[in-house]
Order: C-alpha cells, then structure tokens, then sequence
C-alpha cells in the first residue's frame, strides 16, 4: 500500500471561490428537483426489470410460508440473512429481481466498473470469509464474486428466489403475516420481512422530451447491452467502431465508461451537466507481503481510520491507513494544524468548518489545475472543471477519463445552461440549439436514490396494520426506532440509510443493521411472540432524540450543486443518507449495543 503524505496545494482566494460555487449551482437547479426523472416503469420497464446477463427460467408460481423473507440479494440482503440464520432462524428466504446475488454489483457491468474506494474497507467479511481483495481498487466482477463467496458462506443460494419482483407488501391481521406479491404471480406470506434493496437498486432515466422518439439504439448503463457494443468490463467494445455513441451523464459511472467509449467508438458525444471530480487512481496490487503484516481486527482497523477521514478529523500523528483522494482533506488538514500549532481549532465546530472548508477549497483547486494541465483543449479543460465543495457530490478517481477528451473523435457538450438535454429526436439529441446525429444513446443517469418512497422503493400498494400505507406514514419525514422499525408495520425491518449511523464504509452500516435485526427477530421468536412493532411513544421519542443530536447540515447541503447528497437541490433537499444519528456510526454502534445488552427489549411491544 501507498506510504502517506499531505498534498501540495495551491491558494486560492476563498471568497471568490464561494461566489463562484454559487452561480455555478444556481444555473443547474430545476424547480422539479427529483421529479426531473422518468420512472422505469410502464413504457420504460425494460430499463428496471429486463436482464441483459442471465436468462430468466421459467416457473410455477410460489404459494407458501415462511418465516423471514429478505427482499434484495446485495451486500445489505445477504448480510441480514446470513445474520439471521446464525441467530438461529433457519428458514430465510432472499427475493431478487437479478439472476444471482450482488445487487447493483450484478446490474452493473459496464466497461470499466470498479469501486472508488478502498477495497479493504469496502468489501464486508474478509475477515470472515478468509478473503482478500487482490486490488485496492476492485474490479467490479471481483465485487460481484464476493457477494457470492458471501451467498455461499451463509448457505444462501438453496432457498434463494431469483428474477422476481416484488410488486405489493400487505399486512395480513388474520394470519399475522405479510403478503409478498411479486411479478411471477407468487403469494408468498412471510412472518418477517426485511427491506434490504439497497439505495442504487432501481434506474431513472432523465425526463427528455421525445425520449421516445429516438429510432436509435438506447440502454441504461446498469444494464449495459454487451450484444450491441461487444467486449466486456475490460473494454474492447469492437461493436462500436462504426458507431455514433452518446452517453448522458458524467457521474461515477459515466466517468468511468467513457474512456472506453471513447477508445472503441468511431465517434462519442458526452452530454454533461455537472461535471465531477476527478482525482487521480493510482490502483495497486494488495501483496502477499502486505497481509502478512496483519493481525486479526485489521479490517475494522482501516474502516475505523476511513471513517475518521471522511467524517471527522485525525488526531495529532494518527496515522492515514487508507491514503487516497477521500482522505486527502483530512491528510492535509492534519499538517496544517500540525505546521501552525492550531489543534485548539477542534474544539470550536463553528472554527473547526470554516477551516476544513478552506483546506477543501484549496484541495479542489488542485484538482481543477490537475484537468488543466492533462486536457490540451482550454475551453475543454474549462468546461470539465467543477466548482463545487468537495463533498457535494460523490467524488471519482479514474486515470483515463480526462485523457479521453483529447481524442480527436470525442466531443464534450455543456448542458448546465439549459439545465440539461433539450429533447432528443428520431436520430439525435440537441442540446444548446444543436442536433447531434448518433447511433446509440446511453444512460448514465443514476438511480432513485432520493426520489418520492414510492418510485425509490417500487412496492406499490406496501400497507401496514389497519390498512396504514408506509408513504403516507412517512410523509412528512421518516418515523422509525433507530432507523430500522416503525410503528404500524409489525415484523417489518429496514435496512439503509434512514434513521441511524452513516460511515464512509457504507457496508458496515449494513453490517451494524444486520446484526441488530437478526437479534430483534431471534429474541421474538425465543419470546414467542407472534408480531415484534415499536410502540408509537418510542418511535417518535426516537425521531425526537435524532433530530435533536443532528448536525445541522443545511446550509453546507443548500450550497451545493444539485445531487444525491441533497435530493437534487431544492425544494426538497432530501438526500441519500436520510436522517443520520447525530453523535455518529459507531456512537450509533455503542447505543444498539448497550440495548441488546439490556436486554428488555426496551421500545418494542410483542403481541
């Protein structure tokens, strides 16, 4: 692994900076926020519900009963059963729409995929499983091979359901439990149910104007159409080399499909509307020298370190385990406190922002004139630069992207004026007054990760006790007992990000949540219980506690550039991580602990 030190970075005037910032957000809000999407459904179902990898096999309906039904086969699903079965409930089924286990590592397969961030602090169980990633950065069929290894450890796979959608969840009262029904016709009516889909599990498409018109080619790049473009997560997209491609969007997988568009395709058209930050990759082989040094608890170790980069701050000569651009602030701010003796700074929050913010300001800079002196083009290079705080936006690391724009045949289009695509027609898209003629056009346009519950989740009607449906139950923000139960909704379960602890490891909330959920369920069927709920008093005592201990997050998230991390600007500002435990994860940790400890089961009633 990379040996550790601050950046070289340069000034910056930080006032202009904001100005700047400004404009540069306020030119890209819609009024509409998330609603600018379409829904993938209806006309548009084949982006969500076809398979482009595995057939799908045909099936009699299921009409049975089960104890836990998992809905999702992610890293989040196969953490809960797994959990669940050790907690000695056997009987557990997953439901998932893809043909295998690995959620959003199975959909997405596009040239390229990789995770942005450490693999030793990303990939749950290694420890576990005896496992280690052979990058630091890996590859995304290593990624998918690990949800398997995991689906595998845990027994999984025998009562697994593949290519099922779960379309409607209804509390049955007359036989305590809950109706699953899915695409295949299934009446499944499951005691427990765990909601683990994940937040990137279901795509959105941009709402263009005659979208539907385009006579052309079209798919979704976490559905990517290997039959059309040949080759595989590597490149080598043959397919395309008398073809016009256009990609929409220029987020994380954008990022990284385009250089191999751009390798492959006789000529690619890059649509982009805010354009990200690109730090450098700097992938390395993980030795065997290097596990070799070790010793048992090291995975929590570096998860540990990851979150106090991202989140906090490291203390005088911690040491930076991770070392790469997520840490790079931190890395940076260490030695600035270090260098002016200004570790008193930490005590004043109001001190401690404003000093993180010009180290990021000065960051981002870095990056800017990192775009600058790789893209020869100027007005180019100027158009990739993006202004926006750091973490307004998921960062990206990739080699090849910014490279890729100094192909002769790849043209980089700006958007941000318009907001966006003005329509698309039968053999182009126009933007900015100027049909583009192409061949294919790919979407790489996210997910519906902070969109209205209904779309995000998909499972219409989902109706609880007394005929109470979950949307209107969380209309006016979520309402749960430590993010992962809610009142009205016996024996139901949450995983992700709603009401509790967020790291910058995201598995190990799944983890954390996993274990907790596994506890709850295993404790009411030892008790005998019928139903497991939170009573009404907890759940709002809880909702209280939370946005009592909340960072007031507000005006960082109102500066930024419209995005998941706050629901795509205004009105809204709702953001992908939901309502985060204020004192923190592993605070968060601390306190489901002591409660399972307790004992009591303090909060929950068991009918």
């Amino acid at each position: 692994m990379q040996q550790c030190a601050p950046t070289r970075t340069p000034d910056v005037d930080h006032d202009a900076l904001r100005e700047k910032y400004r404009a540069e957000r306020d030119k890209r809000l819609r009024p509409e926020g998330g609603e600018q999407y379409l829904v993938t459904e209806g006309e548009f179902a084949e982006f969500y519900e076809a398979d482009p990898y595995t057939p799908v096999v045909p099936r009699l309906p299921i009409r049975e009963d089960v104890e836990v039904v998992v809905l999702g086969g992610g890293f989040s699903g196969l953490l809960a059963a797994g959990r669940i079965k050790q907690a000695g409930v056997d009987d557990v089924r997953i439901v998932e729409l893809g043909g295998d286990f690995g959620g959003a590592w199975y959909w997405n397969r596009y040239p390229g995929i990789q995770i942005d961030t450490d693999a030793t602090a990303y990939l749950p169980l290694l420890e576990e499983t005896g496992y280690l990633p052979t990058q630091k950065y890996s590859l995304g069929d290593e990624v998918y091979e690990h949800c398997q290894r995991i689906g595998k450890h845990f027994g999984l796979y025998d009562d697994a359901i593949f290519h099922t959608l779960v379309r409607s969840l209804t509390w049955d009262a007359s036989i305590s439990r809950w109706r699953v029904a899915t695409n295949r016709d299934d009446d499944i009516r499951a005691r427990f149910v765990v909601m683990a889909q994940g937040p990137f599990h279901r795509p959105k498409l941009p709402g263009i104007p005659g979208i539907t018109d385009f006579q052309g080619h079209t798919f979704h790049t976490a559905r990517w159409d290997y039959e059309y473009t040949g080759g595989g997560i590597r490149g080598g997209l043959s397919r395309l080399a008398d073809k016009r491609v256009a990609i929409i969007g220029t987020g994380s997988s954008g990022v990284q499909t385009i250089p191999h568009l751009a390798a492959a395709a006789a000529h690619l058209t890059v649509f982009q509307r805010t354009p990200s930050y690109i730090n450098e990759r700097g992938n390395v082989e993980i030795t065997s020298e290097w596990a070799a040094t070790l010793e048992p608890g090291w995975q929590e170790e570096r998860r540990r370190n990851f979150h106090t980069a991202a989140f906090e701050a490291f203390a005088p000569g911690q040491p930076d385990l991770i070392c790469d651009g997520w840490t790079e602030i931190s890395r940076n701010l260490q030695a600035h406190l270090d260098a002016t003796n200004g570790w008193a700074a930490l005590t004043d929050p109001v001190k401690f922002m404003a000093l993180r913010e010009e180290i990021d300001h000065r960051y981002t800079e870095r990056l800017r004139e990192r775009i600058a002196s790789i893209v020869t083009d100027p007005a180019t290079a100027e158009t990739l630069k993006p202004y926006y705080n750091y973490m307004c936006k998921r960062p990206c690391f990739n080699d090849e992207y910014l490279p890729a724009f100094n192909r002769a045949n790849v043209t980089l289009v700006d958007v941000s004026s318009s907001r966006g695509v003005e329509r698309i027609t039968a053999t182009g898209v126009v933007a900015n007054g100027v049909e583009h003629e192409v061949d294919c056009i790919i979407f790489a346009s996210g997910f519906e990760a902070t969109t209205d519950l209904d779309r995000k989740m998909g499972v219409k009607p989902f109706v609880g006790r007394d005929g109470l449906s979950l949307y209107d139950h969380w209309a006016d923000g979520y309402r749960t007992l430590h993010g992962m139960t809610s009142h009205g909704f016996p024996n139901q379960f949450f995983v992700g990000f709603i009401q509790g602890g967020v790291t910058a490891s995201v598995t190990a909330v799944f983890e954390q949540q996993a274990e907790h959920i596994a506890y709850v369920i295993a404790e009411a069927v030892e008790r005998g219980a019928t139903t497991v709920e939170p009573s009404e008093e907890a759940q709002d005592e809880w909702v209280t506690t939370l946005r009592a201990s909340a960072f007031d997050n507000t005006a960082f998230a109102r500066a930024c550039t419209p995005g998941y991390f706050n629901g795509e600007g205004e009105p809204r500002l709702r953001s992908q991580f939901g309502e985060p435990y204020g004192p923190g994860f592993y605070a968060m940790g601390d306190l489901l602990k002591a409660w399972r400890d307790d004992g009591r089961l303090e909060g929950l009633i068991l009918g």
